[in-house]
């Protein structure tokens, strides 16, 4: 498993934190996400053979967040 961070810019409230922990939970391979509103940040564990950061910046995009 590895760990990475990705910015996460346009979250206002509690459900923007859900929306964005929904569509990385959905990728296959991720094993855990820890979204932070405060920090604008999502944290995950992942399988790398099976997800990698360009796929879960493009999810959170398509949910219409913008990811760095």
């Amino acid at each position: 498993m590895q760990t990475a961070v990705i910015k996460v810019n346009g979250m206002t409230c509690g459900g923007c934190v859900r929306s964005v922990t929904r569509v990385l939970q959905a990728v296959q391979g991720v094993d855990s996400v820890n979204v932070s509103l405060e920090r604008g940040e999502a944290a995950l564990t992942y399988d790398p053979a099976k997800a990698d950061i360009p796929q879960f910046r493009k999810v959170v995009e398509e949910a219409g967040f913008e990811a760095g």
